[in-house]
């Protein structure tokens, strides 16, 4: 089994990359899908969750209102520090969720084959310094304003999206702890010849 982490900023295009590394024959573990999954209606993570930032976080159905929950998470001025520093509110947060995570993404590794390349796409992988997990590490990185343009298509605003920019690590930060680096500043021909060529010479041989 190879492990694979790939990580990005938001907006760069990360969740491109593991589709053409599925579309391979990869095995994708998405943290933010597992994310959602733990924090659905009926789970203790959810209820974890209203009991740190009460029921203003629920929509009317009594789901979670992920808008309203990043904005107290992304709004707290802690997060403003850069450097990838993280609010009290943000850590709170991440303390229901990780385990969580953690604990499911076990589950899905241990129903995989033996011989599987399970690449793990994990938002935070450099602010939660996980880079010695795996035996490779992918990072994507795009221009500033290509992930304003992406995340505007999505309905976020440019305030809403560098505040979460100013949220995660630097792309410098990314960069020391990679063993490649995808950029993502063409269509997306361009960034299946990449993803290929990581997947002939970076990947298949440590599966020899």
């Amino acid at each position: 089994m190879l492990r694979v982490g790939l990580t990005g900023g938001i907006g760069a295009g990360k969740t491109e990359v593991a589709r053409l590394l599925s579309v391979r024959g990869a095995v994708v573990i998405d943290a933010d899908v597992l994310a959602r999954e733990v924090l659905e209606p009926g789970t203790d993570g959810l209820a974890a969750v209203v009991a740190e930032f009460g029921d203003s976080v629920l929509a009317a159905d009594g789901s979670l209102d992920r808008k309203r929950l990043g904005a107290i998470v992304f709004g707290d001025a802690a997060e403003q520090l850069g450097g990838g520093a993280i609010s009290s509110a943000r850590g709170r947060l991440n303390a229901i969720v990780h385990p969580r995570v953690a604990a499911r993404t076990a589950e899905l590794m241990a129903a995989a084959p033996p011989d599987s390349v399970i690449v793990h796409d994990v938002p935070l992988l450099t602010e939660n310094g996980l880079a010695p997990n795996y035996d490779l590490v992918l990072v994507v990185q795009a221009p500033l304003s290509a992930r304003l343009e992406r995340l505007a298509a999505r309905g976020l605003s440019a305030d809403e999206t560098r505040s979460r920019i100013a949220a995660q690590a630097s792309d410098e930060q990314r960069r020391a702890i990679a063993d490649v680096v995808i950029v993502n500043d063409g269509d997306l021909a361009q960034l299946d010849r990449q993803v290929a060529d990581v997947w002939a010479t970076r990947i298949e041989p440590k599966l020899r």
